[in-house]
C-alpha cells in the first residue's frame, strides 16, 4: 500500500486516531507508538521505512510531532524529555523519504515550519537553562535539539537560510553563556565536516553570518572547547571554499594575531597552526605603516562592534528599568503627598480644637463677668474666696499626688521585695497549717485482715495475759491526758533550753581552746634572755585558728551582702532563739498513751 491510498495499515491506524484526539493528552502515547513502529521498519527493508515515513507525512502524523513541539512542557507527562524525544524522532522521519507526489509541498512548507518548531523548542529550552541555576540536565537536552536540527540541515542544506533568518535562532546567537555557544559553535561544525559542498552552495551573505559569529565568540570568550571548536570551523570552511580566504583577509584582519595570542598553548595548537597558515598565507605584501594602521582600524572594528553589542544588551534591559524607576518615583511621590494631606489634617485639627477652646474660655469669662454685675459685693467676695479654696485644693492635691508617685518610684523595688516576702510567707504559713493538720488526724486502728475467730481468741488472750504482768500506773482517760501535757511541757521546756545551753557549751569549748593555745605558746616561749622584739607579737594578738575563724566570717557576711533579697528571706525571719525545725518536728503519734 503506498502513501497516498486509501487504506491504513492496522499498525498505522491506532497512531493517526491519537493524533486527532487533545493534542496534550496523546503526546506520550503517539510518542511510544511511532518509536515502535519507526524502530521495526528500520531493521527491515530501506523502502519499506521510505513507505512509512512518507505514510506519516500523508496521514498528518509528522505534522502533528511538529505542532507538538510548541506544546507547554507543564502539561505534559515527562515535559521537556518527552519533547526532546519527539525532536529527534520527528528529524529522523524528515530524512530519506525519497521521491513521492507532494515532495514539493513537503520540501517548500513542512520542513521549514519543522525547522521554526526545533528552533521554538531549543530557545524555550535555552531560556529555561538561564533561569535555573543548576541547568545540566537542560544543557543536555537543548544539545539533543540542536543534533536534531544539525540532521535536518545535512540531508536538507537550503533550511541553512531558513535557520540564520529565524529570529529564536537570533536569540541564541547572541547569548553569552558559555554551554549555549558551545553548541551552536559544535553544530556547524559537525554539518562542515559531514558534507563539505555545503560551503560553496550557501553563498557568501550566509557564510558571513556564520562566520561573524564564530570570530566574535573566539575574541569575547576564553573557553577552550569554544576555542577548539570554532577554530576547527573557520579551517575546514577555508578548506572547502577558496573563496572566503580573500573574504577572511578583507573582513578579520588582525585575526591571526588574535588566535596567536588569545589560544595559543590551549590544547589545539595543531588546528590553530593550520588556520594561522590558511590566515597569513596569500597575504599581499604591505609595508610597516599600512600594517598598523590596518590592526588599529581592525581593533577599532571590533571595539565598536562589541561596543555596540553591549550597548544592545543594555537597550533591551532599558524598558525594564525605566519601569522600575517610573514605578518607584510615583510610589515616592505618592507617600509624600498622602504624608503632606496628613501633616494638613492633623494641623487643621490642632487649630479647630484651639479655637473651640479659646471660644469655651471666653464663654466661661463673660458667664462670670455676668454673674458679677448681678451678684452683690458681700456675695462676689464670698464666690472668690471659695475658688481661691478650691483651687488651693486642686493645687494641694496635685502636689501631694506628684510627691507620692514620685516616692513610690523611688521605693518600687523595696515593695517589690515586701510583697514578693508576704507571699512567700503567705505560702509557707499554708504549708505548715496543712502538715500540722494532716498530723492531728490519728489514723483509725485498722484490725489485721484474714483473721479468723479462733485466732483474734488467742490474741486477746495474749494481751490480756501482757496487761495483767505489766500493768499502768495511769487507770484513767484524764490520767493519761495529764500525763502526756506534762511530757509535751517537758519536751518544751528542753528545746528552749537546748539552743542557750549549746551556745554556752560553745563558748566553753572555745574558751578551752584558747586556754591550750596560750599555755602551749607559753611552753613554747623562749627565755627572757634569748627573747626578741618580734616573740611579743605572737603574745599580742590572737591565735591563727581564730584569725582564720574570724576572717571566714568575715567574707561570708559580705558574700550574703550581695546576694539578692529572696535568698536572704529565710536567714532574715530566723533567729538566734529560735530552736531549728528538726528540733522539734517530732512526730506525734510515737507518743505512748497509756490506759485499757
Amino acid at each position: 500500500m503506498g502513501p497516498s491510498g486509501d487504506k491504513i495499515s492496522p499498525e498505522l491506524k491506532d497512531l493517526v486516531a491519537d493524533t486527532r484526539e487533545k493534542p496534550e493528552n496523546k503526546v506520550n502515547d503517539v510518542l511510544s507508538k511511532l518509536k515502535d513502529l519507526v524502530g521495526r521498519k528500520s531493521l527491515g527493508d530501506q523502502r519499506d521505512l521510505e513507505a512509512c515515513k512518507q505514510s506519516l507525512y500523508s496521514h498528518g502524523v509528522l505534522q502533528y510531532c511538529s505542532s507538538s513541539l510548541r506544546f507547554s512542557p507543564a502539561k505534559i507527562h515527562g515535559g521537556y524529555a518527552v519533547l526532546t524525544q519527539m525532536a529527534d524522532l520527528l528529524s529522523t522521519c524528515c530524512v530519506g523519504l525519497g521521491a513521492f507526489r507532494d515532495m514539493d509541498v513537503f520540501s517548500h512548507d513542512f520542513l521549514p515550519s519543522v525547522v521554526e518548531s526545533l528552533l521554538f523548542l531549543a530557545d524555550r529550552l535555552m531560556n529555561r537553562a538561564l533561569r535555573d541555576k543548576a541547568h545540566n540536565e537542560i544543557i543536555r537536552f537543548f544539545r539533543k535539539v540542536f543534533d536534531s536540527i544539525g540532521w535536518l540541515l545535512r540531508a536538507h542544506t537550503y533550511l541553512i537560510h531558513r535557520v540564520l533568518r529565524s529570529k529564536h535562532y537570533e536569540n541564541i546567537q547572541i547569548c553569552e553563556d558559555d554551554d549555549v555557544s558551545i553548541v551552536t559553535v559544535t553544530m556547524w561544525n559537525n554539518i562542515f565536516r559531514a558534507n563539505g559542498a555545503v560551503v560553496a552552495e550557501m553563498g557568501n551573505r550566509a557564510l558571513t553570518e556564520i562566520m561573524d559569529d564564530i570570530v566574535y565568540k573566539m575574541s569575547s570568550c576564553s573557553n577552550p572547547v569554544i576555542g577548539r571548536a570554532a577554530v576547527k570551523t573557520l579551517v575546514l570552511i577555508m578548506d572547502h571554499s577558496s573563496s572566503t580566504h580573500q573574504l577572511i583577509h578583507r573582513r578579520y584582519r588582525g585575526l591571526a594575531d588574535l588566535a596567536v595570542k588569545d589560544w595559543r598553548g590551549k590544547g589545539f595548537d595543531s588546528v590553530l597552526d593550520q588556520l594561522i597558515d590558511h590566515l597569513r598565507s596569500d597575504v599581499p605584501w604591505r609595508d610597516t605603516k599600512e600594517s598598523s594602521e590596518e590592526y588599529v582600524r581592525a581593533a577599532c572594528i571590533v571595539q565598536a562592534a562589541w561596543r555596540a553589542h553591549q550597548t544592545r544588551k543594555r537597550l533591551k534591559k532599558l524598558p525594564r528599568a525605566v519601569s522600575a524607576i517610573q514605578r518607584s518615583f510615583r510610589d515616592k511621590r505618592r507617600r509624600q503627598q498622602e504624608h503632606t494631606e496628613r501633616q494638613r489634617a492633623e494641623e487643621e485639627l490642632r487649630h479647630q480644637v484651639c479655637l473651640r477652646r479659646q471660644r469655651a474660655m471666653r464663654q466661661f469669662r463673660q458667664h462670670q463677668l455676668h454673674l458679677m454685675e448681678i451678684l452683690p459685693a458681700a456675695q462676689i467676695e464670698r464666690y472668690l474666696g471659695e475658688l481661691e479654696n478650691k483651687a488651693a485644693v486642686l493645687i494641694q492635691r496635685v502636689w501631694r499626688g506628684h510627691r507620692e508617685r514620685r516616692s513610690f518610684q523611688q521605693h518600687r523595688y523595696i515593695l517589690r521585695q515586701h510583697r514578693a516576702a508576704v507571699t512567700l510567707q503567705r505560702a509557707i504559713l499554708q504549708f505548715l497549717k496543712r502538715r500540722r493538720a494532716q498530723r492531728s488526724i490519728l489514723t483509725p486502728l485498722k484490725g489485721p485482715k484474714g483473721l479468723t475467730d479462733s485466732r483474734r481468741t488467742e490474741l486477746r488472750q495474749h494481751i490480756q495475759e501482757h496487761i495483767s504482768l505489766h500493768p499502768s500506773s495511769v487507770k484513767s482517760a484524764e490520767g493519761s491526758v495529764e500525763l502526756h501535757q506534762r511530757a509535751q511541757s517537758l519536751l518544751h521546756q528542753h528545746l528552749i533550753h537546748r539552743v542557750s545551753d549549746r551556745a554556752r557549751e560553745q563558748h566553753n569549748q572555745a574558751l578551752l581552746v584558747q586556754i591550750n593555745t596560750d599555755v602551749e605558746l607559753l611552753l613554747n616561749a623562749p627565755s627572757l634572755k634569748d627573747a626578741r622584739a618580734e616573740d611579743v607579737n605572737l603574745f599580742l594578738s590572737r591565735s591563727c585558728p581564730v584569725a582564720t575563724r574570724a576572717r571566714q566570717s568575715h567574707n561570708a557576711l559580705m558574700q550574703s551582702m550581695r546576694l539578692p533579697w529572696w535568698r536572704m528571706l529565710g536567714e532574715e525571719s530566723s533567729s538566734p532563739e529560735e530552736p531549728p525545725r528538726k528540733d522539734y518536728d517530732m512526730d506525734i503519734e510515737s507518743l505512748y498513751l497509756g490506759g485499757n
